[in-house]
């Protein structure tokens, strides 16, 4: 009986269901507190979220400092490639000028001419007093408008803007190649204001009260750059010369430098100084030559009809002031000058550019002695060879107390 009352209650439990609370003794309530994470910068937030987990620790002082000259340079950057549009522009522009002045007054010439030769050769029923007045005003006006042409010299005045618009252009590649170094600092700022400054000292862009001079008392090359006065003005003595080559730099390079100067000197500087001079006083007498003849056939021109010689005079100087014109304008003597003018600037900026860096004493602020040696024999067309070689015909030639037959640059 008993066993059958045990199976019966397990079948009875079984079916039923049984739902028992198993007690769990609570546990003892602990303090505890959650550390608050570090606040992050900006930088480090951008970092974590770009995947990067370690972090670089930033001079927030100096990354403001070259944000700040990045953006200044930004700033530069607009204004140079805005006046290379503008002297580009300009520069078309009195190209303009300069062809269509050239051929208005040679024709209002030649017509005041032919007109004066019918008047002389016509007969009695010619009008001859309007022929004459016609003949005289249109001379006189050729000789207002060469007057003005020959002052401002427009063909001169389109070869600045082109200068200009070349040497902004290279000013414009030396910024943006500052800024993808990224190594902007604000005397990389202060020495590109410097420069945009200097080139428009030198290229301006009005005429009145700004307009340089075209026919100078004395030649002067073109300056487009800053003047740099060394804080150590003291110049290497004879004899002493690096003992051990550093960035670049030995004894035999600056020697090197020293008589690439002299040829740069001797040659180059002082024959584009007599190239200028040449050409200065050739446009200084065609640009006063052709008034005067218009002026005189203007005159002339008011005698017609009182005898032959007055036509003949009237006539050939009217010829011979389109002629003049033709030459002058022309053939831009007024640009050949210009040109002879900034090449002389520009060996003057190269000889001041190699004094300069030669006169650093600390040669790690120096450029690089290769890389300038490089540049230099770029700036002269040459080869590294061909610059030593010219180097040494140099000194040979100061050894032996003789000229040098060899110019230093063979790109002009």
């Amino acid at each position: 009986m008993a066993s059958l009352q045990a199976s019966s209650l397990v079948l009875s439990s079984s079916s039923n269901k049984i739902r028992a609370a198993v007690p769990v003794p609570k546990l003892p309530r602990v303090p505890m507190s959650v550390p608050k994470l570090p606040k992050r910068s900006v930088v480090e937030e951008l970092n974590i979220r770009a995947g990067f987990t370690k972090t670089v620790p930033i001079d927030v002082e100096s990354y403001n400092s070259t944000s700040i000259a990045n953006t200044q340079l930004y700033a530069l950057l607009e204004a140079v490639a805005d006046r290379v549009e503008m002297h580009n522009n300009i520069g078309k522009q009195r190209d303009n000028w300069n062809t269509l002045l050239l051929n208005s007054i040679n024709m209002i010439t030649l017509t005041a001419a032919t007109l004066t030769g019918v008047g002389a050769i016509g007969g009695a029923g010619m009008p001859l007093l309007a022929l004459k007045l016609s003949s005289a005003l249109l001379y006189s006006a050729a000789t207002g408008l060469l007057l003005i042409m020959n002052k401002i010299q427009p063909s001169q005045l389109a070869e600045e803007q082109r200068n200009a618009t070349r040497l902004f252009k290279q000013l414009q590649s030396q910024i943006e190649t500052i800024l993808t170094l990224g190594t902007t600092t604000q005397e990389d700022v202060k020495i590109v204001m410097e420069k945009v400054l200097a080139l428009d000292k030198a290229f301006p862009l009005p005429l009145l009260g700004a307009m340089l001079e075209k026919f100078p008392s004395k030649f002067e090359p073109a300056v487009w750059w800053p003047s740099k006065q060394s804080q150590n003005k003291t110049k290497a003595q004879e004899g002493k010369f690096l003992k051990m080559a550093k960035n670049g730099w030995s004894e035999e390079l600056e020697v090197e430098m020293r008589d690439i100067i002299e040829v740069v000197k001797r040659k180059d500087i002082k024959d584009y100084a007599r190239l200028c001079n040449l050409v200065l006083k050739i446009n200084k007498i065609l640009a006063i030559s052709g008034p005067l003849l218009t002026g005189i056939a203007a005159i002339g021109s008011t005698f017609v009809g009182n005898g032959s010689w007055a036509a003949i005079i009237a006539v050939a100087a009217g010829a011979l002031g389109s002629a003049v014109n033709a030459f002058e304008h022309g053939a831009q003597v007024g640009m050949v000058f210009e040109m002879y003018r900034n090449n002389a600037g520009f060996f003057r900026l190269l000889e001041e550019s190699i004094e300069g860096t030669l006169e650093e004493k600390d040669l790690e602020k120096r450029e690089n002695g290769e890389l300038f040696e490089m540049k230099v024999a770029l700036k002269f067309g040459r080869s590294l060879s061909q610059l030593k070689e010219l180097a040494q015909k140099s000194a040979y030639s100061r050894r032996e107390g003789t000229s040098i037959d060899e110019f230093a640059s063979k790109l002009f």
